[in-house]
């Protein structure tokens, strides 16, 4: 699905920020990505979802190489990923329907085509309530859930959530990683970047990428 091979990433003239990276991200896997504040997480996904380029190496991505993908093909690759952003990225004027719909009206898909899948996911995630809400109303939490059915709503192959529980309490924390844990049952590849020991001890079938001084290190 994924491939890094020899990948290093420079900004402007200084040392690598990332460098070496050599992995793969499987389909059907799940793995936390972990290390300390400032190790390049963030940057990391941002590689994934091409949104950076890589200094040097190969990232190979559902079949291609990254590097070769024309605009409208990074688009297509990009929908084939959902992403759970740490601030959520609700917009404030749409409900949480709304919001949660937004990938596939984007898609140009007729709300009669797509209205019951988006209530279902909803109700799956603990929304079913809150559907007609707005983003200003919820609690952290519920933002967070209502950011994760938007990211599943297009049925992505492959899901990357950066810190997905830094925002709420153990209890729901659990529950957020219960939920990403029947999405990877499902058939999709899992990618969590977190700092909570805590979290990836209540998964222990997960493998573990650790990222230190721009290296990766992987614990199976």
């Amino acid at each position: 699905m994924l491939s890094f091979e020899n990948v290093g990433l420079r900004y402007g003239v200084g040392p690598e920020t990332l460098r070496d990276l050599t992995f793969q991200i499987a389909p059907r896997s799940f793995q936390f990505l972990t290390g300390p504040s400032g190790a390049g997480k963030t940057t990391l996904m941002r590689l994934i979802i091409m949104a950076l380029k890589p200094t040097r190496g190969l990232i190979n991505i559902f079949g291609r190489d990254a590097a070769t993908l024309e605009t409208d093909e990074i688009a297509d690759a990009r929908r084939r990923i959902g992403v759970v952003f740490q601030d959520f990225r609700l917009l404030d004027h749409l409900t949480v329907y709304e919001n949660v719909a937004l990938p596939l009206r984007v898609l140009g898909r007729e709300e009669a085509s797509y209205r019951s899948e988006v209530i279902e996911l909803l109700k799956w995630v603990g929304l079913g309530e809150r559907k007609h809400s707005l983003p200003t109303v919820l609690s952290g939490g519920e933002k967070q859930r209502a950011s994760i059915a938007r990211a599943l709503i297009s049925q992505p192959k492959l899901l990357l959530a950066d810190e997905p529980t830094g925002n709420v309490d153990p209890t729901l924390a659990r529950r957020i990683l219960r939920l990403f844990v029947e999405l990877h049952k499902s058939g999709t590849a899992v990618v969590i970047a977190t700092h909570d020991l805590s979290l990836m001890d209540q998964y222990e079938a997960a493998r573990r990428l650790v990222l230190a001084d721009g290296r990766l290190h992987i614990f199976e």
